[in-house]
């Protein structure tokens, strides 16, 4: 270059541990959604919104056996997941992973009732474990095999 300033590209993301505290942080940081990526038995990418929670080493989700996503999800448990910060610095967190399903009544009503006090709070928890911890629902275990992300995409 010939004295002219340059500029760095941010990278698209780097490779991070579920376990990092920053990782688990920002997944954990107040009603973020998470957005869920599978393939319907078309062949076609789809993304669907998720509300979801860390348990131990892993990301957790309910949704409906007879769902699109629960569907794929059974056919093809590969899976990534991406929540992200959307105002400035802007952030992401990807994780890729294989998903296992359960449909055990106790791990329903219990993931489900955790879900709705992150997202609804601890008044309307037991309301949805109640309304989403019932038969015909899954719970969606995702086992992170790689994380990904960027937590200021600005600097």
């Amino acid at each position: 270059m010939t004295g002219s300033a340059t500029r760095a590209v941010p990278r698209l993301g780097r490779v991070l541990s579920f376990s990092d505290p920053r990782v688990r942080a920002f997944l954990t940081e107040g009603t973020r959604t998470g957005k869920l990526s599978f393939t319907a038995a078309s062949g076609q990418p789809l993304v669907a919104p998720v509300w979801f929670i860390l348990d131990g080493g892993e990301l957790v989700f309910n949704t409906g056996k007879d769902t699109a996503k629960g569907r794929a999800l059974a056919r093809d448990p590969r899976t990534a997941i991406c929540v992200d910060l959307e105002q400035p610095p802007y952030a992401f967190i990807q994780v890729q992973g294989m998903a296992e399903l359960s449909e055990d009544p106790a791990e329903l009503v219990r993931t489900a009732t955790a879900i709705g006090a992150r997202y609804m709070g601890p008044e309307r928890a037991g309301e949805f474990g109640q309304r989403n911890g019932v038969p015909g629902e899954l719970v969606v275990r995702i086992r992170p095999r790689k994380v990904v992300g960027v937590f200021d995409m600005t600097g």
